[in-house]
């Protein structure tokens, strides 16, 4: 099938991307490069640098390609940021949105897969929230995500495209964006690397559900290809394991000495400081993974520290570079 993925270049986007091809899928790709990198993409992958705001460049690849799914990941990230500029964040996240789930409708996309968020919509809870808990975001992003859900079921219902809503819990890994705010794992694994001093914000004891991106990724080609009932689908991608900031810094820590000390280098991982809360940051969320591997046969199979350490020496790696 011809996949169209925006924000291919990207994190999870590329990541998307290889599995695709992993299953004889023909991808293409729409980033503008603002978080995303074309050395993510093999080579030969069809690349179209375009920015999802604007409608009309959208709208001509749409035309060109004529794909027959979708996987709708590019997005403003960062809970922080939606906080401070909530204006910008909708601009990217429901207007942006908008322009792929029309322009996908208009030439017959059979199904779009949208990059949603388990780790904002539920609020506050402190045990794994199934799908159907109640929908409490209490961040701009976590309100533009919910709106994006709403308006995949109304292109699916009003517009017979095929829906399905992945939720993500914390995505972590190899590819992921030190740069900004979003991204702890991959934050830290830079910073401690280089023997710099990593931030935790507030005391660190936030409870996330970390998920690796290539497990992401395989959740998202078997939301496309597996058969579905129904119009519209929402599945939680996690682990339902929670880990605490604290705890993640100590192990990056450790596999970043640990891997300082097999290249005999001088530098010494220091510890963490501590600094201020962020504003939206919720103290705990958990989700429940239990209906994605009933539906698309879909589980997590990296283990957090192996996860970790994948991402430490792909990091490492490309400090040697």
């Amino acid at each position: 099938m011809k996949v169209l993925v925006t924000g291919g270049a990207g994190f999870i986007g590329s990541h998307i991307v290889d599995a695709l091809i992993a299953k004889g899928h023909a991808p293409y790709v729409v980033d503008n490069l603002a978080s995303g990198s074309r050395q993510n993409l093999p080579p030969d992958v069809p690349f179209f640098e375009v920015d999802i705001c604007d409608r009309a460049r959208l709208s001509a690849v749409f035309d060109e390609v004529r794909p027959d799914w979708v996987s709708h990941q590019a997005a403003q990230m960062s809970v922080s940021l939606s906080m401070r500029d909530p204006v910008f964040d909708a601009d990217v996240n429901v207007t942006g949105l908008l322009n792929v789930f029309d322009s996908a409708a208009r030439v017959g996309v059979r199904r779009i897969v949208f990059a949603s968020s388990g780790g904002v919509l539920y609020g506050e809870v402190s045990t794994p929230a199934s799908e159907d808990s109640p929908k409490r975001p209490v961040s701009a992003y976590g309100i533009s995500k919910w709106v994006g859900e709403q308006y995949l079921e109304f292109y699916s219902r009003e517009r017979k495209l095929q829906g399905i809503a992945l939720r993500y819990s914390n995505v972590y890994g190899p590819r992921q964006n030190p740069h900004g705010e979003a991204g702890v794992v991959a934050i830290f694994c830079k910073l401690m690397l280089a023997g710099g001093v990593a931030t935790i914000n507030g005391d660190g004891r936030y409870i996330r559900d970390y998920v690796y991106g290539p497990d992401v990724a395989l959740a998202n080609v078997a939301a496309l290809e597996t058969a579905l009932d129904s119009p519209f689908t929402a599945l939680n991608i996690g682990t339902s394991i929670g880990v605490d900031v604290v705890q993640i810094a100590s192990q990056i820590s450790a596999d970043a000495q640990a891997y300082l000390k097999s290249i005999h280098s001088p530098l010494q991982v220091p510890d963490c400081r501590f600094g201020p809360a962020r504003a939206g940051d919720l103290r705990s969320n958990l989700i429940s993974p239990s209906l994605a591997e009933q539906i698309i046969k879909w589980k997590p199979t990296v283990q957090l520290t192996d996860g970790i350490r994948e991402t430490v020496n792909w990091f490492a790696q490309r400090i040697k570079e």
